[in-house]
């Protein structure tokens, strides 16, 4: 056991400004004796104690002093300090006093400490050029509020850059706010090349913290940086791999240099280069050429100057734009048509590329392949109209199309009339009659009424509104079609319907009158064979007509005209005969 009065207090303590400070005295008196006074002192910047706290068995007596209102004092006499601040970081004493043990004395140094915010970083806002005969500034970096105050570090794609004459410079100031907090920024000055465009730059704020180092990074930044172009490239954009007649096409013109040369287009003319600036979109190394024709193709020249050193560079680009031109469709014979004539049509066309023919009729559908179309035959139903579709296989979307008349030529051809048509006297009727032909003919009536006449390519139909007459009704209408290669004419027969009604009850009576008579026959038959008149029995077979036949058939006459049938029943009834040249007769076997 130790003979002598000892007191432990840590070396340090920290604590975060803000944050409370528990500072502990730890003592030993030998025999477990009691102490005498404890007393709190703390060194001020004249090295002077200034006292806190006593301490006696009596009691706890607090001095006036700044610390007044933060300090409270624990059982265990630790000593605790809220709200520490700045100015509290520095050394408190701890004094014992044990009577015959003498006074015993320790000390703790109080470390307070701010971690300092996320470090800000801002580069060069103006361009950098890369011959720049100064060494440029990259950027800076600020870090505020913390203590003590911290380091600044520079990083380039992540590698600490350090200070070189003539090659990096970094330039730091360290400012101490109102606060007692300190403010630190930094300025990197550093030479670039054209290459640091993709380079990535950060700062690093280091601090210490309970004996370890910490760090915090800003963001990365990369700085803009002027350099000549040393490569130029001219392209035609289109929306398909081959240009053709009607396409938009754009010729984009790029240089690496930055920032972007002034770009110049031109077009080849024969021997001269005409100036297309004016059709170039300002500013952008960008022509739009719309809708181009076959007169678009050539040379095209996009020209670049740099303004910081006035470099030139060129680019040339062959524009080829696919075309079809001079479609042409010939007849053959050219002269005009008859029906039943045959035609060839022929199609041409001109292309740098191959091109397939393909025919259409007038609705559209697909007739024929290949560049010659033969119709034979001709008539009035034939396609009025026929078209040569050329196409580029090897140029999607490339097509023309050429349009031909095929014009049949004929005197009309009435195709159809309202005939016969049924009417009564004194109605009011339509008469339709409907016909073919080219040269488009003139419908004629030979009767008077109201006509509408109605056009349709060749066919024609007109609608004659008549009132039945009497006239009319016995001689009927004439529809007469003519044009100047010939008539063609129709009678059109009325019907008058009461005479049709009279008719039709006449036939009613017929049929009723034909029915009555084959019963009459067919009783007066089954009369003759039930009297005998008539024999027909398996043992005894009879001739009953006068043609020969064998004995071991039996044949039946039948009469083939039925009135004539039913006349000669009724005359065989009554015993009388017909001669045998007038009657048509027909044999039945009926042997089997």
């Amino acid at each position: 056991a130790a003979s002598k009065l000892e007191i432990s207090m840590p070396a340090v303590v920290e604590v975060e400004i803000g944050g409370t400070a528990r500072l502990e005295c730890n003592f030993y008196i030998p025999e477990n004796a009691s102490f005498t006074y404890i007393d709190w002192f703390y060194v001020d910047r004249s090295n002077r104690q200034v006292r806190l706290y006593h301490v006696t068995a009596g009691g706890v007596l607090q001095d006036d002093t700044d610390y007044k209102r933060r300090l409270l004092l624990g059982e265990d006499k630790a000593l605790s300090i809220s709200a520490v601040t700045v100015q509290d970081a520095r050394t408190f004493v701890c004094q014992v006093g044990a009577g015959s043990y003498g006074v015993g004395e320790n000390s703790t140094e109080l470390s307070v400490y701010k971690v300092p915010e996320t470090p800000e970083i801002e580069p060069n806002s103006g361009g950098i050029p890369v011959q720049s005969s100064e060494i440029p500034e990259i950027a800076k970096c600020v870090s505020k509020n913390s203590f003590p105050p911290p380091n600044i570090t520079w990083h380039k794609n992540g590698e600490q850059l350090q200070s070189r004459e003539n090659q990096v410079t970094i330039q730091s100031t360290l400012t101490r706010e109102s606060s007692g907090l300190y403010t630190v920024s930094s300025t990197l000055y550093a030479p670039v090349t054209r290459e640091d465009r993709h380079s990535h730059f950060h700062c690093t704020v280091h601090y210490w913290l309970r004996g370890q180092r910490h760090t915090l990074d800003s963001r990365g930044v990369k700085v803009n940086i002027f350099y000549p172009a040393e490569h130029l490239k001219l392209q035609v954009v289109s929306s398909s791999a081959l240009v053709k007649e009607g396409d938009n096409v754009t010729l984009v013109c790029e240089a690496d240099g930055n920032p972007p040369p002034v770009f110049t287009f031109f077009k080849k003319q024969l021997d001269e280069w005409q100036d297309l600036s004016s059709l170039a979109e300002p500013d952008s190394g960008v022509l739009n050429l719309h809708d181009v024709k076959k007169s678009s193709s050539g040379t095209y020249r996009c020209q670049s100057l740099d303004l910081d050193d006035l470099s030139q560079r060129e680019e040339e680009v062959d524009l080829v734009v696919n075309y079809i031109e001079g479609v042409r469709v010939k007849m053959e014979p050219s002269s005009n048509l008859r029906e039943g004539d045959s035609v060839t049509l022929s199609c041409d066309a001109h292309s740098p590329v191959d091109l397939n023919y393909q025919w259409r009729d007038e609705k559209g559908k697909k007739v024929a392949e290949g560049n010659r179309l033969f119709l034979s035959n001709l008539t009035f139903e034939t396609s009025k109209y026929f078209s040569c579709k050329v196409m580029a296989p090897s140029v999607p979307g490339l097509e023309q199309s050429k349009q031909v008349s095929v014009a049949v030529e004929g005197k009309p051809r009435i195709v159809a009339i309202s005939s016969p048509l049924y009417v009564r006297q004194d109605e009011v009727v339509n008469l339709t009659c409907k016909a073919i032909a080219f040269p488009r003919p003139t419908v004629q009536w030979s009767i008077n009424g109201t006509a509408h006449e109605y056009v349709d390519n060749q066919h024609v139909a007109s609608n004659l509104t008549v009132r039945v007459s009497h006239d009319l009704l016995q001689a009927g209408a004439m529809c007469r079609v003519s044009n100047r290669l010939g008539v063609s004419e129709k009678h059109i027969q009325l019907v008058d319907q009461k005479s049709t009604a009279e008719s039709q009850g006449v036939i009613i009576v017929a049929i009723i009158v034909a029915i009555l008579v084959v019963a009459v026959l067919g009783a007066v038959i089954y009369f003759l064979h039930k009297k005998g008149k008539i024999p027909c029995g398996r043992a005894g077979k009879q001739d009953i007509t006068k043609p020969e036949a064998r004995k071991d058939k039996i044949v039946v006459e039948v009469k083939s005209d039925k009135l004539s049938e039913e006349a000669g029943l009724l005359q065989g009834a009554n015993g009388e005969r017909r001669a045998a040249a007038d009657q048509s007769e027909k044999y039945i076997d009926l042997r089997n």
